[in-house]
């Protein structure tokens, strides 16, 4: 049976439809080589986009595993979060990250390539922007 964790990133990870909340790229949960042949992509290249559990207050500053303060990030935008010195604010990040991305700065070329018509017109949660 999976633990509480998971299941809260599991939650997140539908909610989110299935997209990380800071980047917006598509990820996987449990099989990297489907993903990876379903997007035309190398398992290498897809192995960063694996769903984690981000803490949005981190719980070595006493954020808790409750649904409110867990999202679905790929583990490239959480590992690069929480290696900074000090891990920026979630509302910070997310803008850092995305400011990156449409100048394709933030994941490597073949992923942007791969999913750049994702970033045209979406959010990170997979909502439709106008």
């Amino acid at each position: 049976m999976p633990n509480r964790l998971a299941l809260k990133r599991k939650s997140a990870y539908l909610a989110q439809l299935g997209r990380c909340y800071y980047c917006g790229l598509p990820m996987w949960q449990d099989d990297l080589d489907s993903f990876s042949r379903a997007h035309n992509i190398k398992p290498s290249q897809a192995k960063p986009l694996k769903c984690t559990a981000e803490h949005l207050e981190a719980r070595q500053d006493g954020g808790l595993d409750t649904a409110q303060n867990i999202v679905a990030a790929c583990w490239s935008c959480n590992q690069r979060r929480h290696k900074r010195k000090k891990a920026p604010a979630p509302d910070a990040y997310l803008d850092l990250v995305q400011q990156r991305v449409r100048k394709g700065r933030w994941h490597c070329a073949p992923l942007l390539t791969a999913f750049g018509a994702l970033f045209a017109g979406h959010d990170s949660g997979g909502e439709a922007t106008s």
